[in-house]
């Protein structure tokens, strides 16, 4: 009998029953219990996790020394710099699909058409430079 009884008085208006309450006792008991493992699911651990700068099974190794008093921005700058420089990213993205020796062989054609493009840009550049 979990219904709200009306007994005609103003200061008690509305009385529960007591399975009402006893309903409403474990209801709330069950929402702490939630609140309470929802708040300690995303406390951190107590030990930190911890990486050792170990090559990478591509065998590269990327370190950036951070100088005292550097920003952070700067260091992300220049070990982005070296990730790229190192070149296993773009070997990763094609390795990401099958490529057969036509696809490869073409690729390998625009990329050198691209860097003879820039080192000629690059020579122009120079050459404005020094004059």
């Amino acid at each position: 009998n979990n219904q709200l009884v009306d007994n005609g008085t103003d200061n008690n208006l509305f009385r529960y029953t007591t399975s009402s309450i006893i309903t409403m006792a474990r209801l709330s008991l069950l929402i702490a219990c939630l609140l309470a493992a929802m708040a300690t699911a995303f406390v951190p651990a107590n030990t930190p996790v911890t990486r050792s700068a170990t090559p990478t099974a591509l065998n590269v190794n990327i370190k950036v020394a951070v100088g005292e008093g550097e920003p952070i921005e700067s260091a992300l700058r220049r070990f982005k710099r070296e990730v790229n420089k190192s070149g296993h990213l773009m070997d990763l993205r094609h390795k990401r699909y099958f490529e057969n020796s036509q696809e490869r062989k073409k690729r390998k054609i625009v990329q050198a058409r691209f860097r003879v493009r820039m080192e000629r840009m690059n020579a122009r550049r120079m050459r404005k430079q020094r004059t």
